[in-house]
């Protein structure tokens, strides 16, 4: 029995082997196979990790690409927003008039006053270049040029202002302030504010200035070095007198000396201003006046005499002024002293002289019009007798727009009989500040 089941194992176990020997061929067919799909697989797999790096690397040049596009428009759309917000700004300012004046007895004439352009130049809130020239046309039908003021201002803080250059005098108001033609409320300026006169006009050299707060005041300041001005001789009955003051701000420092001074203004109330100005220092004899020129600057040397070593003399200026807006009216004054001392030594050697002006001016704009009556009252004392003057001048103006302005002004006279300063005049003016 354990034979015959011996042998039926063995005859079951060699079917059985039999039977598995063709599955077996086929799994390693089957195996072959899938061995063959992976290898296919691992290719593709290689090929597309080698397309998706090739891509990272298209892509990286393509973003590099848009980010220099991308920078470039952003530097080309700063730039061409500049205007908007720009480093440097360029201004340019000014007035102009035209008028007709005639002298009783005397024909009138048309004129052109002057053509004023006013550049401004800044730099950021830094630094700043302004300048005015002045352009006109004299009685032969030339024209001049003149530089009024030529300035580079640095912008220290809110409180301080740096700036030097040729200026316009900062004593007193008129001529820092009024005397633009289209500012100006009467068609011409006051005796003894003008060219020539006791109030300076301009000086060249440094200058602080500025205003603050004090509580609920408001006050302003200019403080100023210059070379000074310089001073006309007369030589009459073979004596020299001082002549005049030429305070016009001169490129060049004759006798060495600067002068110094400044003006302080205060605003105790809304719409009410006043101001103490003053300065000193040294100024010399330049020219000489012969008799019978006229007043005005002549030749430097003089008639025949040398004035290189001329003695400096003192030079002081005081003034004060006011203006006070109510409502439609407008009440301004000022008053000028330039007082110039004695000499014992030189050619020029004279006593001392003092010019005085002082003038006070009304204005009422009518209300619901543009019509404004003006009235002012100058009295100018200087030490030669024929150019003193008192003057009464009434105007009437029509305010086209804020800033042109048509007037007629008539000017009552009285000084030396038979002079210029003893003439009246009717004055009519076109003037336009831009």
């Amino acid at each position: 029995m354990s034979i015959v089941n011996r042998k039926f194992r063995r005859h079951m176990l060699t079917l059985a082997i039999a039977a598995t020997l063709p599955f077996s061929a086929v799994a390693d067919d089957k195996y072959d196979l899938l061995q063959q799909q992976v290898d296919a697989l691992q290719q593709q797999l290689q090929q597309v990790q080698e397309a998706l790096q090739q891509y990272k690397e298209e892509m990286a040049v393509k973003e590099g690409q848009v980010e220099q596009v991308v920078t470039t428009l952003k530097e080309d759309v700063a730039k061409a927003g500049e205007w908007k917000h720009p480093d440097t700004l360029i201004h340019m300012a000014g007035y102009a008039d035209v008028g007709y004046a005639f002298a009783n007895g005397e024909t009138g004439s048309y004129s052109v006053g002057s053509f004023s352009p006013i550049f401004h130049y800044q730099y950021r809130d830094l630094v700043m270049l302004e300048a005015e020239l002045e352009f006109s046309i004299d009685d032969e039908g030339e024209t001049e040029l003149e530089m009024e003021y030529m300035t580079v201002d640095y912008f220290l803080n809110d409180y301080i202002t740096l700036l030097g250059g040729k200026f316009l005098s900062p004593i007193g108001q008129f001529r820092q302030n009024i005397h633009p033609s289209w500012i100006n409320k009467l068609a011409a300026a006051p005796p003894g504010f003008g060219h020539d006169g006791a109030a300076p006009t301009s000086d060249v050299g440094v200058q602080a200035r500025g205003g603050f707060k004090i509580g609920d005041m408001y006050v302003n300041y200019a403080a100023y070095a210059s070379n000074g001005p310089e001073l006309v001789s007369a030589f009459e009955d073979d004596e020299f007198e001082l002549e005049g003051i030429a305070a016009e701000g001169f490129g060049r420092d004759a006798d060495g000396e600067k002068v110094f001074g400044g003006r302080f203004g205060i605003l105790p109330l809304p719409g009410l201003e006043i101001g103490i100005s003053a300065a000193t220092g040294m100024a010399t004899v330049t020219s000489i006046e012969e008799e019978g020129a006229g007043h005005g600057l002549a030749d430097p040397e003089g008639p025949g005499f040398d004035l290189h070593d001329e003695q400096a003399r003192d030079y002081d200026v005081f003034g004060a002024d006011f203006v006070w807006n109510l409502g439609r009216f407008q009440l301004r004054g000022e008053y000028i002293q330039s007082k110039v001392g004695a000499a014992d030594e030189g050619v020029t050697a004279s006593e001392g002289a003092t010019w005085k002006a002082w003038y006070t001016q009304l204005a009422y704009l009518i209300p619901q019009t543009r019509v404004e009556p003006v009235i002012r009252y100058t009295d100018f004392n200087p030490p030669n007798a024929s150019q003193g003057q008192t003057q009464w001048g009434l105007g009437l103006n029509y305010l086209i727009s804020s800033n042109v302005i048509a007037k007629v002004t008539y000017e009552f006279n009285d000084g030396e009989v038979g002079s210029a300063a003893d003439t009246d005049r009717w004055l009519f003016q076109l003037a336009y500040g831009f």
